[in-house]
């Protein structure tokens, strides 16, 4: 396997794993929709850091602790399924507050700050995109090329793609907000997003390492 080989067949893995809806995308989405194009790109960049940290600590052996350690494994799960369904269950608390206290004012959407961290956070309590990185990078490291360089140009690869594909979603969602810019609708969007991310969390909660 040669260095242009590995990043090609990596890139199409990860690829097709960057497109399966998930916690990053409904975030994304719901930041694009309800509050605007800059925080939905600072959430995007907030996971794709995320994942690059994934990545480089896989590539220094770092994240092997998830692989070796059912505790830390199941503490990092724990963990992060309570931070999805908090962000859920205050979505869906908020939309109802936004609809009682309705006025002409602009909505408060939050700083880019906050926007970046969400997304840093969902991805880095994710214990399962720790373990996908320990199990896939080895496989797409050629014989004789420096194991920390290769896993961090993997991890790069993966981070351009998501960010590509996020891209997408945002400009997308854009397209439709002009139909979906109601409050109502933004309470609802808030909702099932907030339903979305909690139905995660128990998902994550529940599932095995696999």
């Amino acid at each position: 396997m040669t260095v242009a080989s590995a990043l090609w067949s990596f890139a199409l893995l990860a690829g097709v794993l960057t497109i399966i809806p998930g916690p990053d995308s409904a975030l994304i989405l719901r930041s694009a929709l309800v509050q605007t194009r800059k925080h939905a790109y600072a959430t995007a960049l907030g996971i794709a850091s995320g994942t690059f940290v994934w990545g480089a600590a896989a590539a220094v052996g770092a994240a092997a602790l998830l692989a070796a350690s059912e505790v830390a494994f199941t503490i990092l799960k724990v963990v992060g399924a309570l931070y999805l369904a908090y962000l859920g269950i205050s979505m869906i608390v908020k939309s109802f507050r936004r609809k009682a206290a309705a006025t002409d004012a602009p909505a408060v959407v939050g700083s880019l700050k906050a926007a970046f961290g969400r997304g840093a956070l969902t991805n880095l309590l994710n214990p399962k995109v720790g373990v996908f990185y320990i199990a896939l990078i080895p496989q797409f490291i050629p014989e004789g090329v420096p194991p920390i360089g290769m896993g961090l140009l993997l991890a790069l690869v993966h981070v351009v793609e998501s960010i590509v594909w996020f891209t997408g979603l945002i400009l997308a969602a854009h397209v439709a907000r002009a139909f979906l810019s109601s409050p109502k609708v933004s309470a609802w969007i808030d909702r099932v997003t907030g339903g979305i991310l909690v139905a995660f969390g128990a998902f994550l909660a529940v599932e095995s390492r696999g």
